[in-house]
């Protein structure tokens, strides 16, 4: 018989009365009697080992078994006694009589139970082999196995070949920060770690490969969230030849095919939205569908009240005044009022204007709130009908600069739409839902450097028809740009690219950047585009976020074998940490202030 015949947590009535040999962990070790109970574990699951007292020398290697030893058990695969069986377990009606014991490995004390839910996150990271251990883990980690298998195959299927790009590129710092590679070979110089594959995978499409994937890991030195890290996995396509709706239709469809192969999980039709619909509505260009809560426009009607807090807002060029009508909001105590005043104030918003709707019939004499005796009758009664407020409910305002108010009012939309308060108002919609966000804006304008910066990336094609405006009035120029939102994450993005040079060059300009620039940054990109370069477009998805809604899990940290913590720490192996001084003499660094650094 081999070391290992089965896998514990695969062991069925199927086998019973089959001998079988298991390999792996004790879970734990109960001695009921003088009869010894163990639970093995593997990655599978884990089975009952039942040893009896009759094999002496059996038995006293089962007295002296601990958590986490590892063991290997030959035995017999006989039902559980009546009454004993467990359905949780997929081998929980059945038991192994054990004939043979071998510890193939003792362990220490483990510094927790494996089966301890309660645990801090710097304790898991710490050990994060023994976390790792856990069925929660192992679970999550073969999920993301079998989801990256049934991308895989679907991308076969269609066509596209796998091909690798370097890890170790040029800067192009345009967006997050780079991480930065000395070259021991070439003094002063340095590589850096992609923040993508965006410019090879374009050069691939010039050079032929006409359907480009690769599942690959990705570097951006930036501020870190549950959904960030600073490597991170891109399923990442190129593709040529294919419109923007087509492109959408195909990677929609492999979506949905991972979702019910590894889920069974059925995500139906996936609306299709503007980007400025996204921002009327949600002030999110990433919106919870889930969440029952809109934004009402009230800028056109607030210019010419008595409050400044929303007729400075109204009259001023790129200000905002929303209303967020919360359904039977009106139970809300002061003090729960309170609370979001402070929370809107992370997104810079001054204050939380509100007003409570005691009797909608009764115009400002049925509401309740320190604001509307500033508030003309008219500008009320269109509050009230806009909103279409009923009794009970309460109406949350936010006024400020557009980007204050869609950050603060959508946040708040958020908070409210996941609490148990939405839930128990059916404000919340438990369900999956997925959404196309589509015709984003070309450009931005970066108030502080007073010039525009692209919204996705310096490659993305315009509509047609707006290219043109990318010199008279960036603004007006719509991308050929796509999202794809599941449950209010972005999971994946993407666009059709410039394969025009001269049309590349009209976004240089509107992004100032000068062709000596350019040719410094991206020259490589431009002179290949000379040669007769294809229609091309694509998208990349974020694996650790598309694993992490499948799996319900609050932190992308919990799909990542080995992650880092939100001060990009590993505290597995101590990664950042110091390097000896001929290391750094051979790279030519001298570090300044060294004693600071060490002590920080």
């Amino acid at each position: 018989m081999p070391m290992r015949s089965h896998y514990c947590g695969l062991v069925t009535e199927a086998l019973t009365g089959q001998s079988v040999s298991l390999c792996g962990w004790v879970n734990r070790r109960r001695d009921h009697g003088g009869v010894i109970f163990i639970d093995l574990r593997d990655r599978e699951g884990s089975v009952q080992i039942v040893c009896d007292p009759d094999r002496a020398d059996m038995f006293k290697v089962a007295e002296d078994l601990r958590n986490e030893f590892c063991v290997q058990v030959k035995g017999l695969v006989r039902a559980r006694p009546e009454g004993t069986t467990n359905d949780n377990l997929t081998s929980g009606k059945i038991e192994v009589l054990c004939h043979e014991l071998i510890v193939l490995n003792p362990s220490v004390t483990p510094p927790f139970q494996i089966d301890d839910e309660n645990l801090s996150e710097t304790t898991r990271l710490t050990h994060r082999v023994l976390d790792l251990r856990r069925p929660y883990m192992q679970k999550n980690l073969m999920l993301r196995y079998r989801v990256a298998m049934e991308v895989r195959k679907f991308l076969d299927t269609n066509g596209f070949i796998d091909i690798e790009t370097p890890m170790l590129t040029k800067s192009t710092p345009e967006g997050a920060r780079d991480y930065l590679v000395p070259s021991r070979v070439h003094d002063g110089q340095f590589f850096a770690l992609p923040q993508s594959p965006q410019l090879f995978k374009q050069l691939l499409m010039v050079a032929g490969f006409d359907r480009y994937y690769q599942i690959t890991k990705c570097f951006r030195d930036e501020d870190l969230r549950a959904d960030r890290q600073p490597e991170f996995t891109q399923i990442d396509i190129e593709t040529s030849f294919l419109k923007e709706e087509d492109i959408r239709a195909l990677f929609q469809d492999m979506i949905k095919g991972v979702f019910k192969t590894a889920l069974q999980v059925e995500l139906g039709d996936f609306p299709v939205m503007a980007y400025s619909e996204a921002m009327h509505r949600f002030g999110s260009d990433k919106p919870d569908l889930r969440v029952k809560l809109e934004f009402t426009e009230l800028t056109d009607i607030m210019g010419d009240v008595d409050f400044k807090v929303f007729s400075g807002p109204a009259t001023t060029p790129g200000g905002r005044v929303v209303a967020l009508r919360i359904p039977g909001g009106a139970d809300m105590s002061r003090g729960e009022i309170d609370s979001y005043t402070e929370f809107v104030k992370i997104y810079g918003a001054k204050g939380l204007a509100w007003i409570k709707v005691n009797d909608v019939t009764k115009g400002r004499d049925g509401l309740q709130s320190p604001i509307v005796k500033n508030i003309h009758d008219k500008a009320i009664a269109q509050v009230l009908s806009r909103t279409q407020a009923q009794n009970g409910d309460l109406i949350f305002f936010g006024a400020d600069k557009a980007k204050i108010v869609n950050d603060a009012i959508g946040g708040l939309r958020l908070k409210i739409g996941h609490s148990d308060f939405a839930k128990k108002k059916n404000l919340f919609e438990d369900r999956w839902a997925p959404l196309w966000v589509v015709d984003f804006p070309m450009f931005e304008f970066d108030e502080e450097a007073q010039r525009y910066t692209a919204v996705h990336h310096p490659f993305t094609a315009p509509k047609d028809g707006h290219e043109d405006w990318m010199v008279t009035a960036p603004e007006k120029c719509i991308a050929k740009g796509y999202d794809m939102v599941l449950n209010g994450w972005e999971i994946g993005g993407g666009s059709v690219r410039i394969h025009r040079a001269d049309v590349q060059q009209k976004v240089f300009d509107a992004l100032k950047i000068t062709p000596e620039e350019a040719q410094l940054k991206f020259g490589f990109l431009l002179d290949a585009l000379q040669y007769g370069a294809p229609p091309h477009g694509g998208i990349a998805f974020g694996l650790d976020r598309v694993i992490t809604l499948m799996t319900g899990a609050d932190s992308i940290r919990d799909v990542i074998a080995f992650p880092k913590t939100q001060r990009a720490q590993c505290l597995l192996t101590q990664a950042p940490s110091p390097v000896d001084e001929k290391q750094l003499r051979e790279l030519h660094i001298r570090l300044r202030n060294l004693d600071a650094v060490k002590a920080s």
